[in-house]
């Protein structure tokens, strides 16, 4: 979900399908929080991540911090938090630079076709790793229609460089151990492309 993409949306395609957008990325966001909630996966958050810190000591009760203890807690982690993810900051943001803007158009053209029934699955694989935003994915979304590409593939497309960019997965690596990624990129993943089939059908081009 992203405020500039209905934004956009709505003054490109109108009020249906940036309805249906809306509707589809709360329906992916809640379902896929349900599920993953139930899997059990706090056991692949890094241990860090549940700690309270103060002075590099323990705190065991941190509801009993003082407001001074809570400013000086998080000045601390902040310093922490930075130390600690750095590293995977610069390679996201490196890999972004390349990728950045980088779409197979005539690639995306033949094989994420409305005649081909797997143009939803090309349309999320080449979503995935390219690094871009709602608003600089727009134009692009915009051109493909023209050339006749499927409303729902799209979306489906859209969502996905949003959700499940490649830089961003990177970076959530330093919280997230893999198998907790792997889920979400799954859970995550297959709600958009049933999204993008059921808006085929709904909105055919």
């Amino acid at each position: 979900m992203n405020e500039i993409a209905i934004g956009l949306l709505f003054a490109m395609f109108g009020l249906g399908p940036t309805l249906l957008y809306v509707a589809a990325g709360l329906s992916v966001a809640i379902v896929a929080g349900w599920v993953i909630g139930r899997l059990g996966v706090e056991r692949w958050v890094e241990p860090f991540v549940f700690e309270t810190r103060l002075g590099g000591a323990l705190v065991e009760d941190p509801a009993h911090l003082s407001w001074e203890d809570r400013i000086q807690m998080g000045v601390e982690e902040v310093g922490t938090i930075l130390r600690k993810i750095w590293p995977y900051l610069l390679v996201g943001i490196g890999l972004g630079a390349v990728i950045h803007g980088w779409v197979p158009t005539d690639f995306f053209t033949t094989y994420a076709a409305a005649s081909n029934p797997l143009g939803v699955l090309v349309a999320v694989g080449i979503g995935i790793p390219l690094y871009s935003n709602a608003a600089g994915v727009m134009p692009l979304v915009q051109s493909l229609h023209d050339a006749g590409l499927p409303m729902g593939t799209l979306l489906a497309f859209m969502m996905s460089v949003v959700a499940l960019s490649l830089p961003e997965l990177i970076l959530l690596r330093r919280v997230l151990r893999p198998q907790l990624i792997a889920t979400f990129v799954v859970v995550v993943g297959t709600g958009i492309v049933a999204v993008g089939y059921l808006f085929n059908v709904v909105l055919p081009n």
